[in-house]
């Protein structure tokens, strides 16, 4: 196992739609998933897709973290999402900041679904279907924009809230 290279905006992998996962538990994707474990941990970010580590592949891996602010996102650790589908329940939408491992020192408010409903395999083949929302779903409408050639910037609606980390911080406070 090992950390992967990130891909950075403007590289091509990042704008194409992936291809599907013929067996989700073959050798080769098994060590792919256990890289992009690794690599997200150690970023450390809370979301990793395969075309960021230049694998144009249907596969992402998240976890939601503890202690958030809204209290329908329990935590949940590392999880595997192969060949995933996921369906937008219902018209409402919230604002919120994102940032993107290939997207460094950047962040954004960007309007999400606040509610979802998500399916995928692990490596083993396990099936996960969740309906979620809170911070959960908008993790997973990210990761699952890569795997069809969408970053963030492409979801926003007023440029007003996009810059700088550094920047944003300081106006903050």
């Amino acid at each position: 196992m090992g950390l992967l290279k990130i891909a950075r905006m403007g590289h091509p992998v990042l704008l194409k739609k992936c291809d599907e996962v013929p067996d989700p538990g073959a050798p080769e994707i098994r060590r792919l998933v256990a890289d992009m474990i690794e690599t997200m941990e150690d970023a450390p970010g809370v979301g990793l897709a395969a075309p960021q580590v230049y694998q144009p592949l249907r596969i992402f891996v998240f976890r939601v973290p503890g202690g958030r602010e809204d209290p329908e996102d329990p935590p949940l650790g590392n999880t595997v999402m192969i060949n995933p589908t996921v369906e937008l329940i219902g018209d409402e939408r919230a604002l919120a900041w994102e940032g993107c491992l290939s997207i460094p020192d950047l962040r954004a408010a960007v309007p999400r679904a606040t509610r979802i409903r998500y399916t995928g395999v692990d490596c083993d083949g396990n099936l996960t279907e969740r309906e979620v929302t809170g911070f959960h779903a908008r993790i997973v409408q990210h990761e699952f924009d890569h795997l069809n050639g969408i970053l963030y910037p492409m979801r926003m609606t007023d440029f007003r809230f996009f810059g700088f980390t550094d920047e944003l911080d300081r106006a903050k406070s």
